[in-house]
C-alpha cells in the first residue's frame, strides 16, 4: 500500500486571498497534499457584508473532514488557532504566523498600541475609500508593501473585505484546550513588529508551542527561504508523534 501524502491546509488572512499568499508554498506540493482556502469575501467568491474570525473559524473546522496540519498567516492564523481548537481531533498539526491577536498581550505597550490604533482606524479611517483604508492599514501593520495605483481587482476586494473585519484584538483564545491538544503548535514571526512578536510570544508560552524567527520578510514570514523547509521538517515532526 502506498502511504498517503500527508495533507497541509493553508489559511490566508486580510486582503490577500489564498492563491497570492501561498504561492510560494506551492514546490511543498511535491511532498505534501496541500489545500489553499479561500475565505469567504476573497476571489474567487463574492463580496461579503461582515467578516467574523468565529464564523470563520467555525467554517474551518466543518470542511476538515479529515485530519490536517493547519498553517494560518495574520488573520487566518487567529482563525486557525479557533478551529483547532474547536476539533483538536482533526488536527495533526498547527502553524500559526504572526496571528494579530493582540488581546492576549494587554499589558505590553507595543500589544495596546496595536489594539488602540487598531480601533481607531476602523472607527475613524476612510472606510468609504478602499483604496486608502488599505494604504493606511499597511502602514499600521508595519508592511512596506505598495499597492499598484489603481488597485487590481483582487486588492480593491481584499481592501473592501478588510473595512468589513471583526477587530482580531476581540478575540479570546482557549488556550486551556489548545494547550491540553494533542498535536504540536509552531509559533512563526519575522521579528519586525513588537506587537507581533509579544503575541507569538505569549502564544509559545502559554502553548508550549516551538517558536520560529524568519526575520528579513516583514509581516509575509511564509516568503522567506527557510520557511518551506522548517514547516516541512515541523510536519513531518508531527505525522512522526502522531503515528507513535
Amino acid at each position: 500500500m502506498v502511504a498517503q501524502c500527508p495533507r497541509i491546509v493553508f489559511v490566508h488572512g486580510s486582503v490577500m486571498g489564498g492563491r497570492p499568499t501561498w504561492s510560494g508554498q506551492r514546490s511543498l506540493g511535491d511532498r505534501f497534499e496541500i489545500d489553499v482556502v479561500e475565505r469567504p469575501g476573497f476571489p474567487p467568491n463574492p463580496d461579503v457584508d461582515h467578516v467574523d474570525f468565529e464564523e470563520h473559524a467555525a467554517l474551518l473546522a466543518g470542511s476538515l473532514s479529515a485530519e490536517a496540519h493547519l498553517v494560518g498567516h495574520s488573520y487566518g492564523g487567529l482563525i486557525s488557532l479557533l478551529a483547532a481548537a474547536a476539533v483538536p481531533d482533526r488536527v495533526r498539526s498547527l502553524t500559526v504566523i504572526e496571528p494579530p491577536a493582540t488581546g492576549i498581550a494587554a499589558g505590553d505597550p507595543a500589544a495596546d498600541a496595536f489594539t488602540r490604533e487598531g480601533i481607531e482606524w476602523w472607527q475613524n479611517g476612510p472606510t468609504e475609500d478602499p483604496d486608502a483604508f488599505l494604504r493606511g492599514f499597511l502602514t499600521y501593520v508595519g508592511s512596506d508593501y505598495v499597492p499598484p495605483t489603481p488597485l487590481t481587482s483582487r486588492l480593491a476586494q481584499g481592501a473592501r473585505t478588510l473595512i468589513v473585519e471583526r477587530g482580531p484584538w476581540e478575540a479570546a483564545i482557549p488556550f486551556d484546550v489548545l494547550a491540553a491538544a494533542p498535536f504540536p503548535t509552531l509559533v512563526v514571526s519575522g521579528a519586525h513588529h513588537a506587537a507581533f512578536d509579544a503575541v507569538c510570544d505569549v502564544l509559545a508560552a502559554r502553548l508550549g508551542a516551538e517558536r520560529l524567527e524568519l526575520p528579513g520578510y516583514g509581516h509575509t514570514v511564509q516568503q522567506h527561504p527557510e520557511f518551506n523547509e522548517r514547516l516541512a521538517d515541523f510536519v513531518l515532526g508531527a505525522e512522526s508523534l502522531a503515528n507513535g
